[in-house]
């Protein structure tokens, strides 16, 4: 079964990579690399379902826990990447207590008072041998990137059924007013929300998770309380090394002009 307390250790943070790339034999070296989490991003990765099994399939094999961003807050789309074989979902855009009950009874069973219906296509550790089994060890995270979010971190962390929180700090930081995302500018009001944000997770014992463009960033939210923490991404990665080595080879600096990492 799936390790139901990812994010939840006190001593010892949760760290995962995030892909976005079609690529399963890239998935499965990523998954084999040590994290302790992979979540295939079918909400901006270019990934389709068909994509997206072929990833959760790829991770499981690598030995890692499996995790979905899910498209949108949709019982359909939260359903079908449980049933292909993710171990939790994160959910975006999430902006109230209310919507946060949607997702919540949409990945557990009637038998624990959700909607999920019951195919279980892919037997497997991800399933228990009854629903309510197996809706213990599913973990629900609902993204908080928007004003209306923030507002009603509190309630939506105080849902029955939703595990935690996961932060998009891009689109949290063009909600709290940057013109583009991560302004530096905005930066001290957003470390700032970031703190709250976990210690308001922290103190219901839920997992404050959150989205980091590198390892070093990943080092800085360990130390503001995450507990869940996206340490790297495939496709930046990718172009952060071949920019590395590229330029390894010419004997020159990098350039740098791989843009946002995401």
């Amino acid at each position: 079964m799936p390790n139901s307390t990812i994010g939840r250790q006190r001593d010892a943070p949760s760290f995962g990579a995030w892909v976005t790339l079609d690529s399963p034999v890239g998935t499965e070296q990523i998954a084999r690399s040590g994290f302790d989490y992979v979540c295939v991003d079918g909400q901006h990765g270019l990934v389709g379902y068909d994509a997206q099994v072929r990833a959760l399939l790829a991770i499981t094999a690598g030995g890692a826990t499996p995790f979905a961003r899910v498209v949108t807050n949709s019982p359909a789309e939260i359903g079908r990447a449980l049933d292909a074989g993710a171990h939790g979902v994160i959910v975006p855009l999430v902006n109230s207590a209310a919507e946060a009950e949607q997702a919540a009874r949409a990945a557990r069973y009637p038998t624990s008072g959700g909607d999920r219906s019951y195919g279980p296509m892919r037997l497997g550790s991800h399933f228990a041998e009854t629903p309510g089994d197996t809706d213990a060890s599913v973990t629900v995270l609902v993204m908080i990137e928007t004003a209306s979010g923030l507002a009603d971190l509190e309630a939506i962390l105080d849902v029955d059924g939703v595990d935690g929180v996961y932060v998009g700090p891009y689109d949290l930081s063009l909600a709290l007013g940057a013109r583009v995302p991560l302004e530096e500018e905005i930066l001290p009001r957003l470390d700032a929300e970031l703190e709250r944000i976990a210690r308001a997770a922290a103190s219901r014992g839920k997992v404050a998770g959150v989205h980091c463009a590198d390892g070093e960033q990943a080092a800085k939210r360990v130390e503001q309380g995450f507990t869940f923490i996206t340490a790297a991404t495939d496709v930046s990665s990718l172009r952060a090394d071949v920019q590395r080595q590229l330029a390894a080879a010419k004997r020159i600096p990098p350039d740098g002009r791989g843009g946002m990492s995401y």
